[in-house]
Parts: C-alpha cells; structure tokens; sequence
C-alpha cells in the first residue's frame, strides 16, 4: 500500500508549516496576537507529527526528517513582511491540508478506522490554522496596504 508514503508527506508538511510558523512568531514579537498564537498553532501542528507515529510503523512510513527551515520572502515594510508571512503561512497550510485530505482517502479505503481518527482530528486543526491565516490577512491588509 501506499498509504507510507502518504503519511510521510503528511508529516513533512506539518514539519514545514510548524517551522514557518515558528519563524513568523521570531519575525514578529512586537505583535502579540501572531506571536502566541504562530507558537499555539506551532504546537499542534507538531503534535499531529506525533499523533502519526503509531500509525507510521503500520504502513512502513518513516516519520524522522532534518529540520526544516521556512523561506518566505522579506519586506523592508514590517506590515508588509506580515502580509507576507501570512500568505505564506496560508500556502503551507493549504498544503498541509491537501496531504490530510488525500490521506483520509486512503484511510477510508484501506478501512483503517483508527488512522481515519487521527487523521480527521488533525485536519480540523490545520483547517482552524487556516481559518486564521485568513482572518489575520483580513485584518491587517488595509492598514499594511494603504498607510
């Protein structure tokens, strides 16, 4: 089967959504919304790694990777770098999303109702990052956009 390999990019793009959060948060500390909410996203995101593991020895999937590092593009503007860093964030986690998505497909037809699970929590929790990235673009792209 080939759901090893679904779970391995699964896990690798929740590795790079966590890094890209991680590095908005360093990138923004003067903003405290992005900065504790980028590390309380960056703590699910990793949990869903975790959350892998027991489901990774199933279908041979190796879960272990180097660190990943987020490149996203720099502003000289610092409401623009966060416009920025948002749509990146928002582009990782679309990807995060997509690899739950195709996974859960594979969960369902193999009949693994325990990876199911675990992948459908996951996926609501990457939505939720989502949803965020949205709302906080929302918010900060007239300022950053018109001043």
């Amino acid at each position: 089967m080939k759901l090893g390999r679904a779970i391995e990019q699964a896990a690798s793009s929740e590795r790079e959504l966590t890094a890209g959060l991680l590095a908005v948060r360093e990138r923004h500390p003067d903003d405290q919304d992005v900065f504790h909410l980028t590390k309380t996203l960056a703590e699910k995101e990793r949990a869903h790694i975790d959350a892998l593991a027991p489901h990774a020895g199933r279908y041979d999937a190796a879960l272990e990777a180097g660190e990943s590092e987020a490149s996203l593009p720099d502003a000289d503007d610092p409401s623009l770098q966060l416009l920025s860093d948002l749509r990146g964030l928002h582009l990782l986690a679309a990807g995060a999303s997509l690899d739950w998505v195709a996974l859960a497909q594979g969960a369902q037809a193999a009949k693994d109702t325990d990876l199911l699970a675990t992948v459908t929590e996951c996926h609501d929790e990457t939505l939720r990052t989502l949803k965020w990235t949205t709302y906080r673009l929302k918010e900060a792209a007239p300022q950053a956009l018109t001043s």
